[in-house]
């Protein structure tokens, strides 16, 4: 008898115990776009464990920023190329941001460019284990139980918030952040859960503020 042709599977159909690469293929992909984002996001020197900053700060805006357990003394940020910059290290043990804005302004061969990130216009952006290089915050900030001027050493209220004897400290139960704007280096978190999330690279200058 004349060989019969072989029909081949359609792409998402395999034998039992192979892989239906169009079905993985779409599984896939939103991982990649999860992976993309967090490694321009680590690039620039949002997250990480522990890090050499880049050589941008970032601005990060909110409609409101709440948190719980809150510490905060000075400390320096230092780029690969062993520059450094004063900044206010600040430890949150748990925060929420509603409708927040990221931003980014590079330098790229073809002129500026802003990586902008937003998320939380729904529901508010959940963060644990913040820590956070601030070169600068305005907003309308409430306290509560603020302990000012106490020695960086013994910060208690935020878990990993205590700094070097002899520095000088502030604490705080809560915090509580209106119209937050954060000109910061760099951003570490144990969780970060960002909602609504949208992310774009834009020619020009589009920051936050």
């Amino acid at each position: 008898m004349p060989d019969q042709p072989i029909e081949e599977p359609p792409i998402d159909e395999a034998p039992d115990g192979g892989t239906r690469w169009r079905k993985f293929g779409l599984a896939l992909l939103p991982g990649l776009g999860a992976a993309a984002i967090l490694g321009l996001m680590t690039t620039q020197g949002l997250l990480a464990a522990s890090f050499a900053v880049s050589g941008d700060s970032f601005k990060l805006s909110a409609s409101s920023l709440e948190g719980e357990g809150f510490t905060q003394y000075g400390d320096v940020a230092t780029s690969v190329d062993d520059s450094s910059r004063p900044v206010g290290l600040s430890t949150v043990d748990s925060a929420e941001l509603a409708d927040m804005c990221m931003s980014v302004l590079m330098p790229l061969p073809i002129g500026e460019a802003t990586l902008l990130i937003n998320a939380g216009g729904e529901r508010p952006v959940e963060g644990s284990n913040l820590t956070l290089d601030i070169e600068q915050l305005q907003g309308n900030a409430e306290f509560s139980q603020i302990e000012i001027g106490r020695d960086a050493s013994t910060l208690d209220k935020a878990e990993g918030g205590a700094g070097p004897a002899g520095g000088f400290g502030l604490q705080a139960d809560t915090i509580s952040v209106q119209d937050p704007e954060i000109t910061s280096w760099a951003v570490n978190a144990g969780t970060l859960k960002l909602s609504g999330l949208t992310l774009a690279l834009k020619p020009g200058d589009h920051e936050c503020f």
